[in-house]
């Protein structure tokens, strides 16, 4: 059986998890065709894993307008009525608004070239990662086909704002919905109408744990390292990062940050680590591949996120893989990873002066940071193995077969 994979842009480097999934499947027999509302640009392939996916996936954009024109004419000269029903959804799937309108016009001609090509390739599933805009073009490109599609949920942008207030017709129309942790399945649970609940799955994503470098003796730095990577985004919280580390230093903490990740927050974070005098104690490192950010979490004593809301993040599970001890905020899905005190350190969202607390307890104690990391690496290894994570879904794959 061809199961199409709709994402808004793939590869891209804050999808690395969603080739993990795609990888794991394939290994098992199940055939994946991945598709791309948008073309990453060149400086967001860094890895030789990411340039084959790109070489491998069918990108809806940028198009030429005669091919559209030419996509369009075919769809509704063979298929009049359900081209202006699929028209039809696409003005009433959407939020209220001009803007909106406009939208719908176009995920509706995106559609239709998408429509096109999984056609021709005899596509008959078609799974979308995350709810938002690439969901609308999956949505109705399966409308008008007549197959059947599915997607996963992932985090706050699924839920929020439009892509929540449509959940519950693409919940309606699904065969199925992957919810990646339980917090997920509730916050879906909460939009869409209970009789759509029993559609809600979960199942993990996770870490491809044989290809996973072998933890290495952590070497001896001046300064314990705290590692960070994220998007340089206001979600992530990193000027309260910084906040929480400039208390932590003022406390006699022996800690040096390095941030990987880029993103518009970049001035901002650089502006604040100078406000707190800490240019010697924090390096910005900007996008890294794989390999790159395993080398760095090797050399890490402490791994820490501070974001204000997440889903479950797969670098989580990465930094306890390679026996990294970790500080991330009570949030969402994260204590379903993170128990507090047995497989790391959880702080209260948002408050700084808890997670330099965290920070200055975590740098003191060496026995804990062994403990914990060592609780944290089982448990990656008992339910976040990509091999076991993906089970729930591929057998929905193949009960489709």
């Amino acid at each position: 059986m061809h199961i199409a994979y709709l994402i808004s842009q793939y590869p891209a480097p804050s999808h690395t998890f969603i080739r993990r999934e795609i990888n794991a499947l394939r290994h098992c027999g199940i055939d994946i065709q991945t598709f791309s509302v948008r073309l990453p640009s060149p400086e967001e392939i860094i890895s030789e894993a990411d340039r084959q996916e790109f070489k491998n996936t069918w990108y809806i954009l940028p198009t030429y307008p005669l091919a559209l024109l030419k996509a369009h004419a075919i769809s509704l000269i063979q298929h009049p009525f359900i081209y202006f029903k699929t028209i039809t959804l696409a003005f009433r799937h959407r939020v209220p608004g001009i803007r909106a309108l406009f939208y719908a016009l176009f995920y509706f001609a995106e559609a239709i070239l998408l429509a096109r090509e999984l056609k021709q390739r005899n596509i008959r599933h078609l799974h979308n990662h995350f709810a938002q805009a690439g969901a609308i073009v999956g949505f109705l490109a399966t409308h008008y086909l007549g197959i059947k599609w599915s997607l996963t949920l992932h985090g706050v942008c699924d839920f929020e704002n439009a892509a929540g207030q449509l959940l519950n017709q693409k919940v309606a129309t699904s065969q199925f919905v992957v919810c990646v942790s339980h917090f997920g399945r509730a916050q879906a649970m909460r939009l869409v109408e209970p009789i759509y609940w029993s559609k809600l799955i979960i199942s993990r994503c996770g870490v491809e744990l044989e290809n996973m470098p072998a933890p290495l003796s952590k070497e001896k730095h001046e300064h314990l390292q705290v590692l960070c990577v994220a998007r340089l985004s206001p979600e992530k919280g990193l000027l309260g990062l910084v906040d929480a580390f400039a208390i932590a230093v003022k406390q006699g903490a022996n800690i040096e940050l390095r941030l990987i990740g880029e993103g518009a927050e970049r001035s901002n974070i650089e502006k604040r680590i100078t406000e707190h005098e800490l240019q010697a104690h924090c390096t910005l490192l900007g996008v890294a591949s794989d390999t790159e950010v395993f080398k760095e979490l090797s050399s890490a004593d402490i791994f820490v996120i501070s974001s204000f809301m997440e889903g479950l993040p797969v670098v989580l599970m990465e930094a306890l893989a390679l026996n990294v001890p970790v500080i991330a905020p009570c949030v969402a899905g994260i204590p379903e990873l993170v128990k507090t005190g047995q497989s790391g350190l959880l702080f209260n969202p948002a408050d700084w002066d808890d997670l330099a607390e965290k920070l200055v307890l975590l740098s003191r104690d060496g026995e804990m940071r062994v403990r914990l990391a060592t609780e944290g690496q089982r448990r990656v290894q008992a339910e976040f193995d990509i091999r076991r994570a993906i089970e729930p879904l591929l057998s929905k794959f193949q009960n489709e077969a």
